[in-house]
C-alpha cells in the first residue's frame, strides 16, 4: 500500500561528481570527486515547483521531465510512498556534459532525496545502497558514475542480465577505500562533449591483445588506488577507448600527453572532455598556470564520500 507523505517534510541531498573509466576500466571503474550538487526537496499540498541554480540552469527543463524530478518520483515509488506536491530546488556545481557524471549525480540525488523523505515518515522504510545503485544505473544504462556517487570513494561496478526477459540488467558495485595519499585534479574545458557521439567513435570489435592489456591494467588500477599509488601511471594506461576518442577531443588529448610526460597519471574523465589527473604530489603550479592559459578550469578535488541526505535546515 502506498503511503502519502505529510506536507512540510524537507530534505537536502548532497551528491558528488564522479569520474568514470580511470583509463582502462571502461564502464567499470569510477571515482567520486568533491564537487557537489545539492537538491532540496519539500513536500507540499499540490503541484510541482522546480528551480535550478548554477550549472545548467539555462539548459535543463524546469518541469516534470527534469531528470531530478523523474528520479524523485521513481524513488518515492520504490519506497512505497507518494507526495501530493513537491517543491524542488537544484543547486548545481557539477559542469554538464564535461565527463564529471552530472546526469548520474542528478539521478542519484533525486533518488536519495526521495529516500530521505520516505525515512522521515518512517525510519523502517526506504531504499538500501544496493537499490540506489540499481535504480540510478537504470537511468544511466551503466553503473560506473552512478555507483561512485552513491557509495563514494572508488568503485568497481558490473552488470548481469536479468533472469526475466525485458527487465533491466542487474547493476552492482563494490566500494574501494582509496589510498589517503592520492590527490585528484580535474582540468575542465569550456566546450562540452556528447557521450553518444564519443561512444560512436568506438569500434565494435577489439584485438584480443588490447583486451588482455586493459584487463591487466584494470586489475592493477584496483591495487594502485588502494595500496600502491606508485603504480598509478601504469594502472591508468588504456587501449580500448581513449585513442579512439582522441580526434574528437584534441585539447583533452594534448593535456593528457603533457601531464603523463610530467609523470602525472592523467586520463579522459568519462567521455570527456575533462582531464582527470591522479597523483600523490601537489599539482605543479606551472602546469596549473599553463592549463588556465589554455582555457581550462583547474579543480583540485578531494576523493568524496557518497551521497548524503539530511533534514533541511530552516
Amino acid at each position: 500500500m502506498t503511503r502519502t507523505l505529510p506536507v512540510g517534510i524537507s530534505v537536502t541531498a548532497r551528491v558528488p561528481a564522479s569520474s568514470a573509466n580511470l583509463g582502462p576500466g571502461f564502464d567499470t571503474l569510477g571515482l567520486a570527486l568533491g564537487l557537489y550538487d545539492e537538491i532540496v526537496v519539500t513536500t507540499t499540498d499540490s503541484g510541482l515547483n522546480i528551480q535550478v541554480e548554477g550549472e545548467g540552469a539555462a539548459d535543463v527543463p524546469w518541469g516534470p521531465s527534469h531528470l531530478v524530478v523523474r528520479a524523485i518520483e521513481r524513488g518515492l515509488e520504490a519506497a512505497g510512498v507518494w507526495a501530493s506536491g513537491l517543491d524542488v530546488l537544484c543547486r548545481n556545481a557539477i559542469p554538464h556534459s564535461r565527463g564529471l557524471g552530472s546526469s548520474a549525480s542528478a539521478a542519484v540525488g533525486g533518488l536519495a532525496a526521495a529516500n530521505g523523505l520516505a525515512r522521515a515518515l518512517d525510519a523502517e522504510i526506504g531504499l538500501t545502497d544496493e537499490q540506489l545503485v540499481q535504480l540510478s544505473s537504470e537511468f544511466e544504462g551503466h553503473p560506473d558514475n552512478a555507483s561512485a556517487s552513491v557509495l563514494g570513494g572508488a568503485v568497481v561496478s558490473w552488470s548481469c542480465p536479468s533472469a526475466v526477459d525485458g527487465d533491466e540488467p542487474i547493476y552492482s558495485a563494490a566500494k574501494l577505500d582509496v589510498h589517503p595519499d592520492i590527490r585528484a585534479v580535474a582540468l575542465v574545458p569550456e566546450e562540452r562533449s556528447s557521450t553518444a557521439h564519443t561512444r560512436g567513435l568506438l569500434p565494435e570489435l577489439v584485438p584480443h591483445q588490447d583486451a588482455s592489456f586493459n584487463a591487466s591494467r584494470s586489475a592493477l588500477a584496483v591495487v594502485a588506488l588502494t595500496a600502491r599509488p606508485d603504480l598509478l601511471m601504469a594502472a591508468t594506461e588504456d587501449r580500448l577507448h581513449q585513442s579512439q576518442r582522441a580526434p574528437a577531443l584534441p585539447l583533452t588529448t594534448r593535456w593528457i600527453a603533457i601531464l603523463r610526460e610530467a609523470g602525472i597519471a592523467a586520463t579522459v574523465s568519462g567521455a570527456g572532455p575533462t582531464v582527470l589527473a591522479l597523483s600523490t604530489e601537489p599539482f605543479p603550479a606551472h602546469l596549473a598556470e599553463a592549463a588556465r592559459a589554455d582555457g581550462l578550469r583547474v579543480l583540485e578535488l578531494e576523493i568524496a564520500p557518497g551521497v548524503e541526505v539530511r533534514p533541511t535546515l530552516a
